[in-house]
């Protein structure tokens, strides 16, 4: 037996041992998401975690993902391979500096990225992914000042697609998304000026700059989430397509449409904090039960309300 067969078949067999569910994110290396029994965004994950009736829930993400899971199901064991599975973009903004910025800002809605704390989002009123940011934003009336946290780039997405100028951004980023530069972007498109640009809109070609410097005018860009990839690269004929995001999402893509030649704008544009889950931490996971998540009640119940509220939106 192959060595990835006999991981595959160990992963399955304590999976059924210990009732557990194996959650896995776009971004992790393909020799995991192969193992789940479910791989998608932060939405898709946190709607399975919600609908699972698995005992156990292993998170194959980084830890706020865990996080939510464990917000969502209190009363179920939720493990993630690998307890040191940080976030450059949820490490960016702290409860403590959420309270003093609501402050600056009585009354407004607070909007916050699903990658935040769990102490974060208790201080939130909803919670939003990339895939369902603008249209939670929509829905805020009008006259309500919105505060967004923490990515500025997905912010600064937002408040274009929506118009609003009472939109407040709060200057945080993931350095791997932000890492993948206009520079480059308009590199690869005039190498393959027929290729389609799937883009996310954490990235630091995201930004207005692109759109002013004309690259962002062409028909084959969009700015897509994770899952918003993967819904379109089912229709894709093209015979290759540009993707901007971190790398583990082509491997979803490739899948979804073989016939395509998914590319990266930046081959280096790895999270090594996505990519600490291997097999030897998930089968531990699995056969030792490392590592278990908690959050402190009174911080889940706030927190429920906005990550639930999240839920409702496209839905």
């Amino acid at each position: 037996m192959s060595r990835k067969l006999g991981f595959a078949s160990e992963v399955r067999r304590l999976a059924t041992e210990r009732d557990a569910v194996i959650l896995a994110h776009n971004y992790q290396s393909p020799e995991i998401q192969d193992v789940a029994d479910h791989v998608g965004d932060s939405l898709a994950l946190a709607r399975l975690a919600a609908a699972s009736t698995a005992r156990t829930i292993v998170l194959a993400g980084v830890w706020f993902m865990a996080e939510t899971a464990k917000i969502l199901c209190p009363e179920r064991t939720v493990l993630i391979p690998s307890r040191d599975a940080g976030c450059s973009l949820a490490d960016s903004i702290t409860a403590a500096q959420l309270r003093e910025w609501k402050a600056q800002h009585p009354g407004a809605v607070v909007v916050a990225y699903v990658n935040t704390s769990a102490e974060v989002k208790a201080e939130s009123d909803v919670c939003c992914t990339s895939a369902n940011a603008v249209e939670i934003v929509s829905a805020i009336p009008a006259e309500r000042e919105v505060l967004f946290l923490p990515d500025q780039f997905l912010g600064a997405h937002v408040r274009r697609e929506t118009g609003r100028g009472n939109v407040h951004v709060w200057m945080g980023e993931c350095h791997v998304h932000a890492g993948i530069s206009p520079q480059e972007l308009r590199r690869k498109a005039a190498e393959q000026p027929d290729a389609p640009l799937f883009i996310h809109p954490e990235c630091g070609c995201a930004t207005p700059a692109l759109w002013q410097a004309g690259a962002g005018e062409l028909p084959r860009a969009r700015i897509l989430s994770t899952g918003g990839m993967l819904a379109a690269a089912r229709s894709v004929s093209s015979g290759s397509v540009l993707v901007a995001t971190e790398t583990g999402m082509l491997h979803q893509l490739r899948k979804a449409n073989a016939a395509v030649s998914w590319e990266p704008v930046n081959e280096h544009a790895v999270c090594r904090y996505m990519k600490m889950t291997t097999p030897e931490t998930l089968l531990r996971c699995l056969r030792d039960r490392t590592h278990e998540v908690f959050v402190e009640p009174d911080v889940a119940n706030r927190a429920r309300r906005a990550v639930e509220a999240m839920l409702t939106v496209g839905a």
